[in-house]
């Protein structure tokens, strides 16, 4: 398997990711600071925040759910397909009862920033096709 990040999760040294397909550079670290902790994501020049609990209650939901599962990511402002992980990281059904993202207007877009830094962790398998990918835990 070729390892597609770098970083400890710091502010001074965040994870260096790439997206699901490989076709997208982003940063990401762990601010506990704030409480909750959140996870500061850098996609150029957006910075998005979610719930840094998401580590834990996404590998948790996938260990349940028991197989791979779409990834979906999609914009705050479109539906999010039901079954997936981006229609997870926004339900009501889920830990924090809603959205993990928190910035208004980019609170979406989960299945497409958390997944990887979760592989990167070695807490899920996750595909890098070119569309369509799926994840499912360890």
């Amino acid at each position: 398997m070729t390892k597609h990040w770098s970083g400890t999760g710091t502010k001074d040294d965040p994870w260096k990711l790439k997206t699901p397909p490989l076709s997208a550079d982003y940063t990401i670290y762990k601010d506990e600071t704030v409480n909750p902790a959140l996870l500061v994501c850098q996609v150029g020049s957006t910075k998005l925040t979610y719930f840094a609990r998401v580590l834990d209650d996404l590998p948790a939901m996938l260990k349940k759910h028991g197989d791979w599962m779409l990834l979906g990511a999609a914009d705050e402002q479109k539906e999010a397909a039901a079954g997936t992980v981006e229609a997870w990281g926004r339900s009501k059904d889920n830990p924090v009862g809603g959205f993990y993202g928190q910035k208004k207007g980019y609170r979406g877009r989960l299945a497409m920033y958390i997944p990887p830094l979760l592989e990167a962790l070695g807490k899920v398998e996750l595909e890098h096709n070119a569309k369509n990918n799926r994840v499912r835990a360890k």
